[in-house]
C-alpha cells in the first residue's frame, strides 16, 4: 500500500503497538486452528519469514484475522460492562445498608421553661 492511502488509523494513537501486537497474536491463533493450507502464509508472515509483507495472503485470512479481532474487542467490552454493572450493584447495595442500620439520631432540642 502507498504511503497516504492507509486510512484505518487507530482512535488513540497510544493504542497503536497494542493493536499491532494484538493482530500478531489473532493472525497467529488463525493460522494455527485454520485447516486451510494458505493459512501456512499467514503462519509465515507473522514469524517475520516474509518481511513484513502480506500481499501473498488472501483476503480472506484477513478478514478472519479481522473478523476474530473484533470478537475479542467485543467480548472484553462485555466483562467490562459487566463487572462496570455489578460494581454499580455491589455500590447501592452497600449505601442501602448503612443507610438502614445507621443509628437514627435524634436532635434534642431544649424546651422551653
Amino acid at each position: 500500500m502507498a504511503a497516504g492511502q492507509q486510512r484505518n488509523q487507530p482512535l488513540l494513537p497510544q493504542a497503536a503497538q497494542a493493536l499491532e501486537r494484538f493482530k500478531y497474536e489473532v493472525a497467529q491463533e488463525v493460522a494455527s486452528t485454520s485447516g486451510d493450507a494458505q493459512a501456512q502464509l499467514l503462519q509465515q508472515w507473522y514469524t517475520g519469514q516474509t518481511g513484513g509483507y502480506g500481499g501473498d495472503i488472501p483476503s480472506r485470512l484477513w478478514g478472519a484475522v479481522g473478523g476474530h479481532m473484533v470478537r475479542r474487542m467485543i467480548a472484553a467490552a462485555e466483562q467490562s460492562l459487566i463487572g462496570q454493572a455489578a460494581q454499580n450493584v455491589q455500590q447501592g447495595f452497600r449505601q442501602a445498608i448503612s443507610q438502614t442500620f445507621q443509628p437514627q439520631q435524634q436532635q434534642l432540642q431544649p424546651k422551653d421553661v
